[in-house]
This record gives structure tokens, sequence and C-alpha cells, in this order.
């Protein structure tokens, strides 16, 4: 269900990612309610204080408390306790506080995460790296990659702001648009038509879904596609890539295999920060793909925070000269204005000669 404005969103979401964060703070919500740790410690997140910031509080309330609840039911908040149908919930209200009580516990965690984060990330990679080496069967696509350069929106940090950094680029190449779950509303909010959506469809609008877009549904190695059955039910059709690894590097792959010119990334995963708000306790399969891709791959995450153009004074001279020329022309061909023209000129020739 869509949250909307003024709601109360009531979630079970363990460390709220900066992602998460910002999609809540766009739908302008009153409060949250989690049944889960806003924010444990183990890594750090900016999630929990963007929306601090936004002045929407978090309430945290037991795991067990979260079936108490369903959409569109009237709940009251008092000072230490929250009621729905009857029940009186407990809360605990997460503040700025205990937010900087656990930012600093993090980065001292950091080194043993990390840590852990490589040994898995070697680990994996020792298991996953067929699904690299071999290439990926593709089933037959409408939408033509060779020779073209091709942009993939991931739902990751800042892919908006780089979306739209990255316009011109878009208006003048033509590229090949892929969405990958997420990033296709991205790419429909900037006006873009994706030609490729392709994920599990665990984060993409049925808006997206129902855009014309070509659809490859993502499934697990053994062939297994829960995403299928939401596809089957809006009325589409889609098809089916099994294989290791996330969306995101099955967008990539695909692209390569395709003879795509040049493969831009957007919002894509790259660090284990990343990778922990994710989910994953490694990055073994994006690792051995960006190695396979090599120089074709351009990462242009965070490509928004680069350069903010700032408009000088000097550059903006022309804009009333420009603004000023038809009105000098038209007034100059009106029979009443050209005759003071004729009758100054004359009196200065006059008062000179």
């Amino acid at each position: 269900m869509t949250i909307k404005p003024k709601q109360i969103a009531v979630i079970n979401h363990q460390n709220i990612d900066e992602i998460a964060a910002r999609d809540i703070v766009r739908c302008k919500v009153k409060a949250i309610i989690n049944a889960d740790e806003t924010m444990t410690g183990s890594y750090p997140t900016k999630g929990p204080l963007i929306l601090l910031n936004a002045g929407i509080p978090i309430l945290e309330i037991g795991k067990d408390c979260f079936d108490k609840f369903s959409d569109n039911q009237f709940i009251t908040i008092h000072s230490s306790h929250i009621v729905v149908n009857g029940n009186h919930i407990p809360f605990d209200l997460f503040t700025e506080e205990k937010y900087k009580q656990l930012i600093k516990i993090s980065y001292e965690n950091l080194p043993y995460n990390l840590n852990h984060f490589i040994d898995n990330t070697l680990q994996y990679a020792q298991k996953e790296k067929d699904f690299v080496v071999q290439p990926l069967i593709i089933p037959k696509l409408k939408t033509t990659l060779r020779n073209r350069p091709v942009v993939i929106v991931v739902r990751g940090k800042d892919y908006r702001n780089d979306l739209i950094a990255i316009k011109d680029y878009v208006e003048d190449m033509k590229p090949v648009l892929i969405g990958v779950d997420g990033g296709a509303d991205a790419l429909l909010e900037n006006g873009y038509h994706p030609h490729l959506v392709i994920g599990d469809m665990d984060s993409i609008s049925d808006h997206a879904l129902l855009s014309g877009s070509e659809i490859i549904v993502h499934a697990y190695p053994n062939g297994s596609a829960p995403g299928l059955e939401r596809i089957q039910s809006l009325g589409l059709e889609a098809k089916k890539i099994s294989a290791a690894g996330t969306s995101e590097d099955i967008a990539m792959l695909l692209a390569y295999e395709k003879k795509a010119e040049m493969i831009i990334t957007l919002g894509a995963h790259s660090h284990m920060i990343d990778f922990l708000e994710k989910g994953r306790k490694g990055m073994s399969s994006t690792l051995l793909v960006r190695m396979k891709i090599g120089d074709k791959l351009i990462d242009a995450k965070g490509v928004s925070k680069l350069y903010k153009r700032k408009v000088k004074l000097r550059s903006m001279w022309p804009l009333p000269l420009a603004a000023l020329f038809p009105i000098v022309i038209m007034a100059y061909v009106h029979p009443g204005v050209r005759d003071i023209v004729h009758m100054f000129w004359i009196y200065i020739k006059l008062s000179v000669f």
C-alpha cells in the first residue's frame, strides 16, 4: 500500500537506511512506528538522522506488536504508549541523542565489520565465480542494446539527483534506459520511459510495471521467481533470467553480453555500507561483475555532488538586451514612433549644423 501524506507509517525495519528514509520524507508522513531497532550501532547509517531532521518522530515498539496494526487503522499516540483496537502498546522514542550514541558505537565497530565483510566477499566470490565467468543465459529481447550506450538506474543513494545531473547526456545520446526495480520509477518521474525493467519486483510500483516497458524478472538460480506472480497478477508478460547475484549485477551483465557500447550506472551499490544497508554481508557477485565488464562500465553514482553551477551576473547581461530588441523593432515600425524619431533627428541636425 502507498503511504499518503500526514499518515503514520508502521514499519518493521532494522537499521533504517538512507534510501528508505528519504522515500519516507518524500511521502510527508506524520510519524513512524517501527517494530524493530531503528539503529543497532553495528554500522553507520544516516537514515534515522534524516528522518529526525525532517521533523518525523520515530516510535519504537516490540516486534510482536507489528501484527496488531493494519492499513487505514485509527490509532492514538500518547506520551508513553499507543492505543490501537483497545490495545495499549508502550514505545520508546528514538531521539537525536540516541542517534549520536549509536553512531559513535557504529564507527568503533567498523574495523570488525569490514574484516568480516571482506572475508564473506572472498568466500562467496569463490562460489559465485562461475556465474560471472560463464555467459549469462538471456532470453530473446525486443530491445536492441548492441553498439548503444546503456544507462542503468538503481534505487541507491542520490539516484534521483544523479539522473537529473545527466539529463543533457540522456537527451543528446538517447541511450537504452534500464530501470532496476525502483529505478524504473525514477526514470518515469523525470519524464523518461525505461526500455527495460529488471528485478525481483519488490520495490517497483504498479504504475512503472504497467508503463509498457519490456520486463525481465530476476529469478533464483534454481528458477524460482516470486516476482513473476506479481507480473502475472497485473496481466503482464515477462521474461526470466535465473542467476545468482543482485538484480543490478544482472542488468550490467545483460548490457555487457548484448554488446552495449558503454554502460553507465546510477545509484549502484559499490561499498560496504551500501551492501550492509541492503541486507547483504558481502559483495562478491558485484565485485566479479565489475571486474568482467572493465572499462565499459562508468559509475556515475554521486555525479550530482561534483559541481553545482552558479548563475553569474556577467552571463546574464544579454537577457535584458534580448528582451528589449523585439520591443525596439516593434516601436520603430509603428508610424507614430517613426515620425517622432525622424523629427528628433532633424532637430539634432539643425542644432549642430
